[in-house]
């Protein structure tokens, strides 16, 4: 076969990149649906948008090792900058300050700092000599970066983004050796917080969120109406669904946001149990191969940026499906690669094209045209 086709196109990881190309695909066909049985104004704006952002992921991949690690710092400060931008002339939707107003685009910077923390943690933990891992040194440099992205966005407000450019921080950190004492003892005085974040961090909307995810049928056409609807829909679909744009939650608006935050329900309404174990499927040989990455990595660097990517990824999807399973408290996290939205298709794109470059980078190493 190698004599066959020609060497770029065989040496691609094609592992991944065909349950990405599916799964993106399979995603505009719920969208399809979710828009009445229409290519306007979801599907097709969604495979365009990952038509441009595959592209940009290619390119990303061509990156050598020494200008992604020079890059880090300066990536993260001009985010860190457009942040504080948005504070200042942000563009306020549903209640939030979130977006800044490009002309030809409308930018969410927060998505952005998700694979920027773990670039620029993965950087710094690289430079660190292995001899300094279990010091202060190690662990006060690291939080102040991931505090002042962490304040920015919970100031806008957007807890669901704080926690996932934390999770993703908080993977490279583990990783990079820190002792296990300091995150028993991070997640020992969170749990002692929670009480006081919840009473005086969260907003009423955020707080009603959380006391609707532990009862949401306390309140079932009020608060808890997205969890109880979407519940209705998975359900509804029983093993093999309702039949492609045949379902009723999404088509007769009974399913907020069904072409977003809860395109997993609308998808398991007319597909049923088998389309999600195909999504899961599709996801986890997405997510396996990015682990893949980190283990044949030899670099540190490229090991701790491979695994935070993967992260970044693996939260986008457990939040998601959690959280439209009632599992997990509504927090606008989007399902990578079906959920209609830019900023969060450019954010896993990223992380795919960050991937791409440290599986460059490996099969550079071992000398071998073959993909993984």
């Amino acid at each position: 076969m190698s004599s066959i086709i020609p060497a770029p196109i065989a040496r691609q990881p094609w592992g991944m990149l065909i349950p990405l190309l599916v799964l993106t695909g399979f995603g505009g066909l719920v969208l399809f649906s979710a828009a009445g049985g229409s290519l306007q104004p979801f599907a097709l704006s969604h495979w365009i948008r990952f038509g441009v952002f595959l592209v940009m992921a290619s390119v990303l991949a061509m990156f050598p090792r020494d200008l992604a690690r020079f890059a880090a710092y300066p990536v993260y400060g001009i985010i860190l900058l457009l942040l504080l931008a948005v504070e200042v002339m942000g563009t306020l939707g549903g209640g939030s300050q979130r977006w800044l107003e490009l002309g030809f685009m409308r930018l969410q910077p927060s998505e952005l700092m998700k694979p920027a923390i773990v670039l620029v943690l993965a950087h710094f933990y690289a430079s660190l000599p292995t001899g300094m891992i279990n010091g202060w040194r190690a662990l006060l440099p690291a939080c102040g970066l991931v505090a002042a992205p962490m304040a920015l966005v919970l100031m806008q407000p957007d807890l669901g983004t704080s926690l996932a450019i934390a999770f993703g921080a908080g993977v490279v950190m583990f990783l990079a050796g820190l002792p296990l004492k300091w995150f028993i003892g991070g997640g020992a005085v969170a749990a002692a917080a929670i009480p006081l974040a919840y009473f005086f961090g969260l907003k009423p909307y955020q707080q009603q969120r959380v006391t609707t995810f532990l009862d949401p049928e306390s309140d079932p056409l009020g608060t808890g109406y997205h969890i109880t609807q979407s519940k209705i829909a998975i359900g509804s679909g029983g093993l093999f669904g309702k039949g492609f744009n045949e379902g009723s939650q999404s088509h007769l608006n009974y399913l907020p946001e069904p072409h977003t935050d809860f395109v997993f329900a609308t998808m398991a309404e007319e597909w049923g149990l088998m389309g999600g174990i195909f999504v899961l499927a599709a996801f986890g040989a997405i997510l396996g191969w990015g682990l893949k990455v980190a283990r044949n990595a030899e670099d540190r660097f490229d090991r701790l940026l491979a695994a935070g990517m993967t992260a970044t990824i693996f939260f986008y999807v457990s939040i998601n499906l959690l959280m439209v399973m009632g599992l997990a408290p509504v927090v606008g996290i989007p399902l990578p690669f079906m959920s209609h939205g830019g900023s969060s298709m450019m954010t896993n794109m990223i992380c795919i094209g960050s991937l791409l470059m440290v599986h460059r980078w490996n099969r550079k190493k071992r000398g071998s045209g073959l993909s993984d």
